[in-house]
C-alpha cells in the first residue's frame, strides 16, 4: 500500500507561516506527527502571557484538537516532546499534563528540554507529539 499524507488543520493561521497543524501518514498504520503546540487561540493569538500553568493546559488543548481532527484521541499519543523556556517553572504544574495522559491510559514516550525561547514571543511551553492508530 502507498503511504498517503493528509494535512490535518482544525483552525488555518499556521498555514500562511508554512506548516500544518498535524500531518496524518497513511499506510499500514496511520501515524500522525502533530507540529508543536503552544496557547494560541484558534485566530493564531497567544494567551496567557507569563501564566505557564494556562499555557501548558490550553497546549495540551491544541494538541487534542489536532489530534480529534486525525479521529485520535491522548490514547493514540505515541511521542511528546515538551519544549519551555523554564524548566523549573513548569515542573510544579507538570501533573496536569501528566493527569490527562493518565486519565486518558497513555504513557508516550517524552522528552522535556529547556530552550531559551519558542517562536512566538511570549510562548513559555510547547508540546510536539507523534499519534498512531
Amino acid at each position: 500500500m502507498a503511504i498517503e499524507r493528509t494535512a490535518v488543520n482544525p483552525v488555518d493561521w499556521s498555514l500562511p507561516l508554512g506548516f500544518n497543524q498535524g500531518e496524518l501518514v497513511s499506510g499500514q498504520t496511520r501515524t500522525l506527527y502533530v507540529s508543536g503546540q503552544t496557547s494560541m487561540d484558534a485566530d493564531g493569538k497567544p494567551q496567557h502571557e507569563d501564566d505557564i500553568a494556562a499555557q501548558l493546559a490550553l497546549s495540551v488543548d491544541n494538541l487534542e484538537a489536532v489530534l480529534a481532527g486525525a479521529g485520535m484521541t491522548l490514547a493514540n499519543l505515541v511521542r511528546l516532546n515538551v519544549y519551555t523556556t523554564d524548566i523549573d517553572a513548569l515542573f510544579p504544574h507538570y501533573g496536569a499534563l501528566a493527569g490527562r495522559l493518565g486519565a486518558a491510559r497513555v504513557a508516550p514516550t517524552t522528552t522535556m528540554l529547556e530552550v531559551r525561547r519558542l517562536a512566538i514571543p511570549g510562548q513559555l511551553v510547547e508540546l510536539e507529539g507523534t499519534a498512531v492508530a
